[in-house]
């Protein structure tokens, strides 16, 4: 699995998904079960790193998301 850094795109609380923007412009969709704190939410616009992982339906996602400073 590759890490990656870049900004929360978009988060909708009711349906609990995102999408992350990468650093070099990739956009990828996340599930909160893959939030690593366990938060269930994080804010729009936030700096965030993942790991890139294939998810259920083949397509690539990001998992183990977490904010950084």
């Amino acid at each position: 699995m590759i890490v990656l850094e870049g900004v929360i795109e978009a988060f909708n609380e009711e349906r609990g998904d995102g999408l992350f923007r990468s650093d070099a412009g990739e956009l990828l969709y996340f599930h909160c079960v893959c939030i690593a704190d366990g938060s269930r939410a994080v804010p729009v616009d936030a700096r965030a790193r993942g790991l890139r992982s294939v998810g259920r339906l083949g397509r690539d996602e990001i998992i183990d998301v977490r904010l950084v400073a």
